[in-house]
């Protein structure tokens, strides 16, 4: 009887014994495997290491940056340009010339007389080119001739927007008649001589163009 309990008890510890092991196997492999998952994530995400070495050489600045970084780091220098002024119609740059259709003309010929416009400004400007600004002076020395405001009738306003460069033209046909303020009667007609022509719009004037009358 003895002997019996005494088996008994060494099979009940061997067995516990077993069950250790077994256990402790159990855990290494569990262990082992939770390390190989770990592993393998940690190189599919490109590892802590990684990061850690990358932010040490950050911190420590011992690191020189690529030239990548720089270029994409680096502050745009600001711009010292001034902007560009916007274009305005200057006034002064619309400027008026006087012409005659021939430079001489034979007894009884009557010169067309021309006034141009021109606008010198790189942008539209409105002007106004209507008979109320408009005047043909014809002077011989320092005998006025004629003007076409004598004896002009219901004179008008023409605002007009003349783009930039173009030029705008009116034709004024003279009789070759003489005229005085207020259209009274004048019976002297021009002699056959050389008369300049001013042209006029507002208070732009134009240079004297030269022709003769036979």
């Amino acid at each position: 009887m003895p002997s019996n309990g005494s088996s008994r008890g060494t099979s009940a510890a061997t067995f516990r014994r077993r069950r250790m092991v077994a256990a402790l196997v159990v855990l290494v492999l569990v262990v082992a495997l939770l390390g190989g998952i770990i592993a393998l994530v940690t190189s599919v995400s490109g590892g802590p290491t990684d990061h850690a070495q990358a932010a040490g050489s950050t911190a420590g600045g011992s690191a020189v940056p690529s030239a990548t970084a720089s270029r994409t780091t680096a502050s745009p220098k600001p711009s010292t340009a001034s902007p560009t002024p916007t274009a305005t119609c200057d006034p002064a740059k619309v400027t008026v010339e006087a012409a005659t259709d021939k430079a001489v003309y034979a007894p009884g010929e009557k010169p067309l007389l021309t006034l141009r416009v021109i606008n010198g400004n790189p942008v539209p400007c409105e002007v106004n080119v209507g008979t109320n600004q408009m005047e043909f002076v014809i002077t011989s020395g320092n005998d006025r001739v004629f003007s076409s405001k004598d004896c002009q009738v219901d004179p008008s306003d023409n605002k007009k927007r003349l783009a930039a460069g173009a030029t705008d033209s009116a034709n004024f046909p003279w009789n070759r008649n003489r005229s005085v303020a207020g259209c009274g009667t004048v019976k002297t007609e021009p002699r056959p001589g050389y008369y300049r022509l001013e042209a006029k719009l507002g208070d732009r004037a134009s240079g004297q163009t030269i022709f003769q009358l036979q």
